[in-house]
């Protein structure tokens, strides 16, 4: 029986903070790896196993390219899946690579011998650890921003990790789907990362709500350990003007299938890159909506105060090509909470308002 290590770890993203068990590797094996031990449990030689392993991924590819579901019993089950949504059954397909996916999963058979064939053994809080206390984008210089035309800039302690480990490094993750190590560094050094970030994509267009975390080992054999950054880092939205339609474009939202607010309507005289800020006010029991220009300290249009549901008309600012916008808050209760719990009582997008 062998057995399978985990740490207790707090998860910052929840509030009030939970815990969560992480699963810890003892090491990372690949081809080489799995070939030497079919070799000694088969009595071939280690360069025809992996060869034979090489062959099998090589036909599963294949396979799924030509439709079909591969199956494994007592072991995987490969199929491509569908992640899409449409208005209507007509409506032209997203492009394959935001459309498909492959998904993998543990056959039932699987799971069963694994979790018969093993004991779990609690590894303690390591005090060196990856912290990440900012996150901010260089080219706007704003805070807590995940721009995909800029660099990420993480500052923080005990950061740095080595580029050429397959467990090691950078991830952006999405809140609510998709997953991508980053590639792309400027520079990695223990108080500091540059990266150039790789934004995976996510169901919706209106989940732009993203976490970001470092994983490292000190030692060469030492146990890998992983910081999360505190605060959510968010995309810029594009939002067509001119084909917003019935249902708009979906903003200011986070994991949900469904967005809590809706552009609607915008008077605009050209394109326009700007920030909608929501404040939460937890005296006065309202949301208060403005546009603000992308500089910190720069124009802000008025205040809207907004208590329920409902459509709303949102001032441009002076220096703006926007002269006003129209919002549709639907789910109001949901958004407020999000601002409160997750975001400090302030959230802000960026839009990238096309005419």
């Amino acid at each position: 029986m062998g057995t399978v290590q985990y740490r207790v770890e707090p998860n910052h993203l929840t509030k009030p903070i939970t815990y969560k068990l992480r699963f810890l590797p003892k090491q990372t094996v690949g081809y080489d790896e799995l070939a030497d031990a079919v070799a000694k449990d088969t009595g071939i030689s280690a360069e025809q196993a992996k060869a034979f392993l090489l062959a099998t991924v090589r036909n599963i590819k294949e396979m799924l390219c030509n439709g079909m579901q591969v199956t494994l019993e007592e072991a995987l089950t490969f199929a491509p899946s569908f992640h899409a949504k449409l208005n209507s059954p007509d409506d032209p397909l997203p492009p394959i690579d935001k459309l498909l996916r492959i998904s993998v999963s543990a056959t039932r058979p699987l799971v069963q011998y694994v979790q018969q064939n093993v004991t779990l053994e609690r590894v303690g809080t390591e005090e060196k650890a990856p912290t990440i206390l900012s996150a901010a984008d260089t080219v706007l210089l704003l805070n807590n921003v995940l721009n995909p035309a800029g660099v990420l800039r993480l500052t923080g302690s005990n950061l740095a990790f080595d580029t050429s480990k397959p467990d090691c490094g950078c991830v952006i993750e999405g809140t609510r789907s998709g997953s991508e190590k980053q590639t792309q560094h400027a520079s990695v050094s223990d108080t500091e990362i540059l990266v150039v970030p790789h934004v995976p994509a996510q169901d919706d267009p209106w989940n732009n709500e993203y976490s970001v975390e470092v994983s490292t080992r000190y030692t060469e054999h030492g146990s890998l350990r992983t910081g999360i950054y505190s605060r959510r880092l968010r995309a810029p939205l594009t939002v067509d003007l001119a084909h917003l339609g019935e249902l708009g474009a979906g903003i200011l939202t986070g994991s949900e299938n469904a967005p809590h607010v809706r552009v609607t309507g915008c008077t605009a005289s050209a394109t326009e890159r700007l920030r909608i800020q929501v404040d939460s006010s937890l005296q006065e029991n309202m949301l208060a909506f403005r546009l603000i220009a992308m500089q910190d300290g720069g124009a802000v249009g008025a205040m809207v105060p907004v208590v329920e549901n409902g459509e709303f008309t949102l001032p441009g600012f002076a220096g703006s090509a926007v002269d006003s916008m129209i919002v549709a808050v639907d789910n109001y209760a949901a958004l407020r909470t999000m601002i409160r719990n997750d975001y400090g009582g302030r959230l802000v997008d960026i839009l990238d308002l096309e005419v």
